[in-house]
């Protein structure tokens, strides 16, 4: 069985032919699909799809990029959703310096926001990181050096790529990685960064309808396209893609606190 812990599901890219898409998925031995949110609407579009389809499940939160126009208020409302048994973590959130940077400061404000709702929820928090490695790492730092329950805040630093500096960060912190197509990229570098990470602080991902591995790059990512990720790690880790498949599941089912008995289930999800 394979986790895809990382994948826009409710995008318009999906619209047209999702339950064929879950299908391949199947086909694939992918079984669970975990939906980061990047807003408040598709936070519910998300749940949506988890009443739709046994063994998917949710995220709540807002993207770093989406915190340019939001208030506090929201951040009740990223709170609430929490309750919801769907919802398995926070996330996507994090810093991302790329685009705009003229808000970064409250990018770190309500970064924060999202660290006290995980540890109030008792979730693990899904980190976005663009060009912010250094910042979002001192961030979680020093939020989990004033924490009273430090052993509370733990999750992913999605789309891993490096620096290899970051590597070693984020294990000290406790933290896992999600590994998805960019590791197959001829010229991405990220084989090099993640080469000192043992396996059972890795899980897989896809980030899709986005960065598809190859051969597929440029062309629509898709759940069953994480069957690509896991064979690659294997290559690279001279192991058995059923090995690799094993334990990143096992690291996913255990990091979400996943059921694995609730998978996806072909005849009766897309009757």
């Amino acid at each position: 069985m394979l986790v895809d812990t990382h994948i826009h599901l409710y995008l318009e890219q999906f619209s047209d032919d999702l339950d064929e898409v879950i299908l391949r998925a199947l086909d694939a031995g992918v079984q669970i699909l975990v939906l980061p949110a990047i807003n408040i609407p598709t936070i519910e579009q998300a749940l949506n799809l988890c009443h739709k389809y046994e063994g998917v499940y949710a995220m709540t939160a807002l993207h770093p990029s989406d915190v340019k126009d939001a208030t506090e208020s929201d951040m009740q409302v990223i709170a609430d959703y929490c309750s919801d048994p769907h919802i398995v973590a926070v996330g996507e959130t994090g810093l991302d310096y790329y685009w705009d940077q003229s808000f970064n400061d409250k990018q770190k404000k309500f970064l924060k926001y999202h660290l006290e709702i995980a540890e109030e929820a008792d979730l693990p928090v899904v980190f976005h990181n663009r060009d912010a490695s250094e910042d979002l790492v001192k961030e979680l730092r020093l939020y989990k050096e004033s924490s009273v329950n430090p052993e509370k805040i733990r999750g992913i630093f999605h789309c891993f790529g490096g620096p290899i500096e970051l590597a070693s960060e984020i294990l000290e912190l406790g933290f896992h990685v999600g590994l998805g197509g960019t590791l197959t990229f001829k010229n991405g570098g990220v084989p090099d960064t993640i080469e000192g990470i043992p396996l059972d602080r890795i899980v897989l991902e896809t980030d899709a309808p986005f960065l598809a591995p190859v051969p597929f790059r440029g062309k629509r990512n898709e759940p069953a396209h994480v069957r690509l990720v896991a064979q690659k790690l294997a290559d690279l880790r001279n192991m058995s893609v059923e090995e690799i498949g094993r334990v990143t599941t096992a690291n996913a089912l255990a990091l979400f606190g996943l059921d694995p008995a609730k998978t996806l289930r072909a005849q009766k999800d897309l009757q």
